[in-house]
């Protein structure tokens, strides 16, 4: 029984939090264990133990494990725009100042130690069918977030989509330098690679 579900049991004991929905517990249960171990390799009668459930409870919630890890990422999708918007916010109508607040919020998150990886792109890796439900929610998050990327650049003064396409590169490959060399190794200078990349495409764009 790990931790987190021992201080749970001895919490709803103490009556300190009132027992959640089943659902819930499934849902958040999944969601730990899928970006912690894959999705691949966590079983919906694991997903079932540690949340305290049966698996025909699991199954009357979601209609099928795919379904399940569609629905946690949506969740995680949901979650990610909203830290986008509050990145944003700040700097409406100065899309340069946008895209390096963003770099900067991306690094801090990305140094953080217990973090995987993207759980969106870790989704894409595992899930090699193309019309599997959670590999459609992937790759239309990465889809909209390149066209985001885009739009910005662009309102920055680029020509052409080549700023874009490079801190899209960035960005996907700091997530793959987190898991393999940690929160000390080149992930820490995402921001300033990004600020290099505006430098140079937005400089270049001027000398025309």
């Amino acid at each position: 029984m790990s931790t987190r579900k021992i201080d749970q049991e001895k919490a709803e004991r103490e009556g300190h939090v009132s027992r959640r929905p089943a659902r819930d517990r499934i849902f958040e249960t999944a969601r730990e264990m899928f970006y912690q171990h894959g999705i691949r390799a966590v079983g919906v009668d694991a997903i079932a133990a540690e949340a305290d459930a049966t698996k025909m409870t699991l199954y009357r919630n979601f209609p099928s494990k795919d379904e399940l890890v569609a629905e946690v990422l949506r969740e995680q999708v949901r979650e990610y725009w909203e830290w986008w918007d509050e990145i944003m916010a700040p700097h409406a109508g100065n899309p340069r100042a946008q895209l390096e607040a963003f770099f900067d919020a991306f690094e801090t998150k990305a140094c953080i130690d217990d973090v995987y990886g993207c759980p969106l792109a870790n989704a894409a890796v595992e899930l090699h069918e193309l019309d599997h439900p959670a590999r459609m929610v992937s790759v239309e998050h990465k889809r909209e977030v390149h066209r985001r990327l885009i739009d910005l650049a662009r309102q920055a003064g680029a020509p052409d989509d080549d700023l874009a396409d490079g801190l899209m590169l960035l960005m996907e490959g700091a997530y793959v330098a987190r898991l393999t060399l940690g929160g000390e190794g080149p992930v820490r200078s995402v921001a300033r690679a990004a600020r290099q990349l505006l430098d140079q495409n937005l400089k270049h764009r001027k000398r025309k």
